[in-house]
This record gives C-alpha cells, structure tokens and sequence, in this order.
C-alpha cells in the first residue's frame, strides 16, 4: 500500500516539473516574439541595407562559382596525371 503512495507522489512531481517548464518555455516564446515586435517597431530595416544584401549575394555567387571551378579543375588535372 505504501509503494502506490509513493508512485502517485512521483508521478505529481514528475507533472509538476513538466508544467514548470513548459511554462517556462512558453513564457520565454512570448517574451521573444515581444522582443521582436518591439526591435522592429522602432529600429526598423532600411532599403539601403536590403539593396547591400542583394549585392552581397551577387559577389559571393561569383565567388562559390569561383571556387567551384578551381575545384573542378584540380580533380580534372589529377585525374589527367594518373591517366
């Protein structure tokens, strides 16, 4: 009789801790998206900073294409060397 008391005091604790941290958790959502409500209400993104991105992206496409083809290169001259 006393095993069951003690399983039924394990199992409230065990939900107990649950509840907290999912509490927590839930808590800790809220308090981001507030965060970034709040970042983007009064420090908003200007169009200057997007057009510098798509330029950025432009110059690191050129140079993973860079890249890439030196890459191939050098397994088409190893491969020309054991051939």
């Amino acid at each position: 009789m006393e095993d069951i008391n003690l399983i039924q005091e394990a199992l409230k604790f065990m939900l107990l801790g649950m509840g907290i941290v999912f509490m927590f958790l839930y808590i800790m959502v809220l308090v981001v998206k507030m965060q970034h409500y709040i970042i983007h209400k009064y420090f908003p993104t200007k169009a200057e900073s997007v057009i510098e991105d798509k330029k950025s992206s432009t110059s690191s496409t050129k140079i993973i294409a860079a890249i890439t083809a030196a890459i191939e290169y050098h397994q088409d001259k190893k491969g020309n060397i054991n051939g």
